[in-house]
C-alpha cells in the first residue's frame, strides 16, 4: 500500500500568495447545444458528452475526492476500502461498487456500470485509457505536478466540474480551499511560526528495512506548507510529478536542528514505521525534534495527495499540531 500510495508514482509573505496557484489552466469550452459539453482533458484529447455526466466512475482517489467535495457520489470507484481508510477527510458516502485496483481498475467492472463518465489520471498507461474510451466517453486529469501543484489541483477540480455541470460548486470548494489557507497562515504568524522549519514524511517497512519519504516543497503538501508561511526542512530532491524524495533514518540528521517533524501514519497499514520499527532506532531517538516532542502524527484520513479539501484539512491539522 504505501509504495502505491501515488498510484503509479514510484512514485513575498504579506499576504498568500494564491494568485500563482492557477497557472495551469484547463483547455475547456462549454458546447452552444443545449446541455452539452465539449472539453480538452490533460491528454489533449476532446472530450464531449451529450448532457454533464450524472453516472460516474472515478480510478483514482484525487478524482473520486473531488467527484465527492462536489456533491457527486461516483458509481465506481478503485479500491474502496483503501479509499475510506486513506481519506476519511472527505468521507465516501453509498456503496459504489469497487472496480478493482487502482493501478489495475478492471475494465469489466466498468463497463458493467455503464457510466457516463470515466475519470481517471494520467499515472494510469494510454492503453489502459485507450479501453475506457470504448467504454464510455473517459477524461483523463493530469496526476500532479512539482512545478504547480496547486494549480493542477484547481484544473482537476474545474474539468470534472465542468464535465458533470457543477461549476458553481467547484467555485464554492476552491473558495473554501482558500479561505481556509489563508487563516491558517495567520493563526500561525500570530504564534510567531512564520518561518519555521517543518519537514513532512511517510515511510514503509520492507525486510526489516526503513525507508521513508520525504515530501519537498515541490509536493502537494509541501506546496500548502509553504502557502502556510512555513520553511520546509528538505534537502532531498522530490520527483518531478509528486515531488517525493527517498532517504533512510540516517538521513533525517541532515535536517535542521530546530525542525518540526509530521508524518500520517494509518492502523490499516502494519508497515508504517513511525511507532513500530522506527520507537527504538538509536539514530531516529537521538534526533533533536524528537527528544524534543516535536515531532507530530497528524490525523488519519488526509489523503497526501487529494484534493483541495485534503489540503485544507491539512492545513487545519498543521496548524493544531504545532500550536498545541
Amino acid at each position: 500500500m504505501k509504495r502505491l500510495l501515488a498510484a503509479g508514482a514510484i512514485l513575498a509573505v504579506a499576504a498568500l500568495p494564491l494568485t500563482a496557484c492557477g497557472t495551469t489552466e484547463p483547455v475547456t469550452r462549454q458546447a452552444s447545444s443545449a446541455g452539452a459539453v465539449t472539453l480538452t482533458d490533460a491528454t489533449g484529447t476532446t472530450v464531449h458528452l451529450d448532457a454533464p455526466a450524472a453516472k460516474v466512475v472515478g480510478t483514482e482517489w484525487n478524482a473520486v475526492e473531488d467527484l465527492v467535495s462536489l456533491g457527486i457520489t461516483p458509481a465506481g470507484v478503485a479500491d474502496v476500502k483503501g479509499y475510506r481508510d486513506w481519506d476519511s477527510a472527505v468521507p465516501l458516502k453509498g456503496s459504489p461498487t469497487d472496480i478493482g485496483k487502482r493501478n489495475e481498475p478492471s475494465t469489466d467492472k466498468i463497463a458493467a456500470l455503464a457510466p457516463d463518465l470515466i475519470v481517471t489520471t494520467t499515472d494510469l498507461p494510454a492503453s489502459a485509457v485507450t479501453q475506457f474510451r470504448r467504454i464510455a466517453p473517459t477524461l483523463v486529469i493530469e496526476s500532479a505536478k512539482a512545478s504547480d501543484q496547486l494549480g493542477v489541483l484547481k484544473q482537476n477540480l474545474d474539468l470534472i466540474a465542468r464535465a458533470t455541470g457543477r461549476t458553481g460548486t467547484a467555485t464554492s470548494v476552491w473558495q473554501r480551499f482558500e479561505s481556509t489557507l489563508a487563516a491558517a497562515r495567520k493563526k500561525l504568524a500570530r504564534a510567531g511560526l512564520a518561518g519555521q522549519h517543518v519537514a513532512f514524511a511517510d515511510g514503509y517497512v520492507t525486510a526489516d528495512k526503513v525507508t521513508l519519504r520525504p515530501y519537498t516543497a515541490g509536493s502537494a503538501l509541501g506546496t500548502v506548507n509553504t502557502q502556510l508561511g512555513l520553511a520546509n526542512a528538505w534537502s532531498v530532491r522530490g520527483d518531478k510529478a509528486y515531488g517525493l524524495g527517498s532517504t533512510d533514518v540516517e538521513g533525517l540528521t541532515a535536517l535542521p536542528a530546530d525542525t518540526t517533524f509530521l508524518y500520517i501514519e494509518n492502523d490499516a497499514d502494519s508497515t508504517t514505521p513511525f511507532t513500530t520499527a522506527l520507537r527504538d532506532n538509536r539514530v531516529w531517538t537521538s534526533l533533536p525534534f524528537v527528544q524534543s516532542g516535536d515531532t507530530h502524527r497528524l490525523p488519519d484520513g488526509i489523503w497526501m495527495f487529494g484534493g483541495p479539501d485534503s489540503m485544507a484539512a491539512y492545513a487545519d491539522a498543521v496548524v493544531s499540531a504545532l500550536t498545541k
